[in-house]
């Protein structure tokens, strides 16, 4: 009897254990395909699921619009930065230099120095052609080569200042301050040219500019990379908010960088430099020594049609050696 009721119950058991695999074997089908029917009509018709993970789904969105915006706002100031180097003018390129003259009193001067170059060098026998041609280089060429000096150099001298005032900026951040009394600071502590150009920003927020509009047109004054960085991550925190000390201390970081870069590149590249100038002076070394050992002996390179026309195409050649050696050793970062 107590055998029977065993057998008994195990088979009560194996049915229902047979029952519930079958209904979960028929039903559970039916709940998943028609999950996956919910969610395959949903993307088909572009609506979103409300009970599946919105806080995930509204996350990922504002990424991709500040993800965007960053993106829209960085080809903005390429583009911006591309036309300003395509029509760059000549008063633009004396503001840069940094000479507070007009663009009249600089052609005043172009003429002199082109009447200085015509007559040196017939003060010193030459031909009225070479002479010529040494006013059309003092007239066009050492004017515009005199500005393109002081211009790198003064960027040269602004870009060893700006990552220190990038901290000013950060640590009166930190401190509470606004944004307009960190770079009042850097205006009134900081040298030329760093100082003035901040305080161009400082002084166009009097008369209604904001800040991002001020570097903006910083960039204009100093066409420099690491300026149009400042003035991207100065207009990302206007559109879209956020840490500016934290990303103005990530720009110092990428600024401090560069310098290292740059100062590594050339230090590298000094070897070739020395190289170029070795073989660049070389020639008029080896005139120099035969004219002090012999007077007489390149007599007829200056004195002769054909030792002339020897002279103009050996410098032209030269010329043209020198030019490539310097694009070849010339590094950009």
């Amino acid at each position: 009897m107590f055998g029977m009721e065993i057998t008994d119950l195990a088979f009560l058991f194996t049915v229902a254990v047979a029952v519930g695999g079958l209904l979960i074997a028929i039903v559970f089908p039916l709940i998943s395909n028609n999950n996956a029917s919910r969610r395959v009509e949903s993307i088909a018709t572009g609506k979103k699921d409300t009970r599946s993970s919105f806080r995930s789904r509204f996350a990922e969105d504002s990424k991709d619009v500040r993800r965007r915006q960053i993106q829209e706002s960085l080809n903005k100031q390429n583009e911006d930065r591309v036309r300003a180097k395509k029509k760059i003018t000549l008063s633009t390129l004396i503001q840069q230099s940094g000479l507070e003259i007009s663009v009249r009193f600089f052609w005043m001067m172009s003429a002199v120095s082109g009447l200085v170059f015509f007559i040196a060098p017939l003060l010193a026998g030459a031909p009225i052609y070479a002479g010529a041609g040494a006013a059309f280089v003092g007239f066009l060429g050492f004017p515009r080569w005199f500005l393109g000096f002081l211009r790198r150099r003064r960027q040269d001298v602004f870009l060893n200042d700006f990552a220190d005032a990038i901290d000013v900026m950060v640590r009166g951040l930190k401190a509470g301050l606004p944004v307009s009394e960190a770079m009042k600071i850097i205006a009134s502590e900081s040298g030329p040219p760093v100082g003035p150009e901040f305080a161009e920003v400082v002084d166009g927020q009097r008369v209604g500019i904001s800040i991002d509009q001020g570097i903006e047109r910083m960039v204009e004054r100093m066409p420099l990379a690491e300026v149009n960085f400042l003035a991207i991550v100065m207009t990302i925190q206007s559109k879209t908010g956020g840490n500016l000390s934290e990303a103005l201390g990530n720009l110092s970081r990428v600024l401090r960088d560069r310098k290292k870069m740059k100062n590594k590149v050339r230090a590298v590249s000094q070897e070739a430099k020395s190289s170029a100038a070795i073989i660049g002076a070389l020639p008029f070394v080896i005139m120099g020594g035969l004219t002090v050992l012999n007077p007489t002996y390149l007599n007829p390179m200056f004195d002769t049609t054909t030792g002339n026309m020897l002279l103009v195409g050996s410098g032209t050649w030269m010329m043209m050696g020198v030019l490539v050696m310097r694009k070849m050793i010339n590094f950009e970062i």
